[in-house]
């Protein structure tokens, strides 16, 4: 992974393992302390980018429908693919993947599939036919040293925001396959049953001094590595020894003891990650989620009140009381207030008005339309309170209008009819109707 022409000098070396037997470290760390961990995803599910120090490493995970193998069936794929790139560190070649390359594909393919951290029997659609085939792949984007632990946890990372298409099984045989497309059904994320994570340690001297997550320069001074996967339960998932020095089994176990305790801290760094990726995408997904309904326009409340309505109601039952008070010594007059089109037009319009829900047909009142009296009798502007005198004086222009034999009657008086008309006025009986054929009847005995 090193530049071969770059070559630590000895002052160095022996400064970095001088600085290690005093329990020290060029960057200012304890020899069981991890650099500074960050973990930040991509707008799309299934990308994840993590910085360990300065050492960058990006995960992306995709996801396709291929023939399982014949001796399996029933389960999906999981490959893992690498790509190192000469911008990360100059030592790094484009084109075939080196020596290191595949080393680092190899540990972390190890680590989750012999430990079945991913189910694969949950990737099957139909058996035999059409499984998921997941692959992830890892691009190291700057390499500062200990570039497994990084890459295993960009690809725990990516593969615990990974969302696959739903698909559905049909058709006649009942193996045509549907995939539906995230808009239409939601994606389903994979069955993940334990995160295994990769710690690794570097040896120095004759393997008695060791250190957790090594940098760029202590990989070049250090005499071995080993790389053991463990999950947070304790569970040894994958151990890798390259070459180097020996280590005596002691060793081991005391390594295998201190990755447990850091496997379980990087776990929960990495769930609590992930749910708070969870969270955003869905509040994401309900501030979405108006813009395709109908929105709830605020409209002012037209509809009165029952208080309101309640009032009109009295006010419209006060309106012939009124009328009666000023009226009180008319008894034609009278009739004719309690009966007027205009209260009744009024009653009617505030009984509309109180129930008024915002239509053309309710509000309009000339939609059914309007009689001739209740136009005539609604030029007149209601009479204020005033002593009973003159309210009667006022109201005898309404009386004349509105009564044509009381026109008359004013008519004759003015002229100075005679008293046969007044008598004409005065209610006949029958008596007087009949009165006149026997006078008749006298007269003609008389003269005959």
């Amino acid at each position: 992974m090193m530049d071969p022409r770059w070559r630590p000098t000895v002052n160095e070396r022996e400064f970095i393992e001088q600085a290690l037997q005093s329990d020290l470290r060029v960057d200012g760390r304890r020899p069981f302390d991890f650099r500074k961990l960050k973990i930040a995803f991509g707008r799309e599910d299934g990308s994840a980018e993590v910085e360990l120090g300065e050492t960058r490493v990006m995960g992306y995970v995709t996801a396709q429908l291929v023939q399982p193998y014949k001796d399996r069936p029933n389960e999906g794929t999981l490959a893992i693919f690498t790509e190192f790139s000469p911008m990360a560190d100059p030592a790094f070649e484009p084109g075939r993947p080196g020596e290191a390359a595949i080393e680092l594909g190899r540990v972390i393919d190890r680590g989750l599939r012999e430990s079945r951290a991913v189910d694969m029997e949950s990737l099957c659609v139909v058996a035999g036919k059409h499984v998921w085939s997941v692959r992830v792949d890892l691009h190291i984007l700057d390499n500062e040293g200990n570039l497994i632990d990084a890459a295993n946890i960009a690809a725990l990372a990516a593969l615990s925001t990974f969302r696959r298409p739903e698909c559905t099984v049909g058709g006649d045989d009942g193996q045509q396959v549907t995939v539906h497309d995230s808009e239409v059904r939601d994606p389903l994320p994979l069955t993940i049953h334990h995160l295994p994570i990769a710690v690794t340690f570097a040896y120095f001297g004759d393997g008695n001094i060791m250190v957790i997550d090594p940098t760029y320069k202590e990989e070049a001074v250090m005499g071995g590595r080993m790389t053991a996967t463990i999950n947070s339960n304790g569970d040894v998932c994958a151990i890798q020894k390259a070459g180097g020095e020996g280590v005596m089994s002691s060793v081991i176990m005391q390594c295998l003891r201190i990755a447990s305790v850091k496997a379980a801290d990087i776990t929960s760094k990495i769930k609590r990650e992930v749910d708070d990726y969870t969270t955003e995408k869905a509040l994401q997904k309900v501030k979405r989620t108006p813009a395709l309904v109908a929105k709830k326009v605020n409209v002012p409340d037209i509809t009165m009140k029952e208080s309101t309505h309640s009032a009109l109601e009295n006010q419209a039952s006060k309106a012939p009381n009124d009328g009666q008070q000023i009226n009180k010594g008319d008894d034609d007059h009278q009739n004719i207030k309690r009966i007027s089109p205009l209260n009744v037009d009024r009653a009617v319009k505030h009984k509309q008005t109180s129930t008024f829900v915002g239509g053309p047909s309710n509000w309009d009142p000339y939609s059914k339309g309007v009689s001739l009296s209740s136009l005539r009798i609604s030029q007149l502007a209601d009479p204020p309170a005033i002593p009973s005198d003159d309210k009667q004086e006022d109201t005898k222009p309404m009386l004349i209008e509105s009564n044509p034999e009381v026109k008359s009657v004013s008519n004759s008086r003015s002229t100075g009819e005679s008293d046969e008309v007044k008598e004409s006025r005065s209610p006949k009986s029958l008596i007087d109707a009949v009165k006149p054929k026997h006078r008749r009847k006298k007269k003609q005995h008389g003269n005959s």
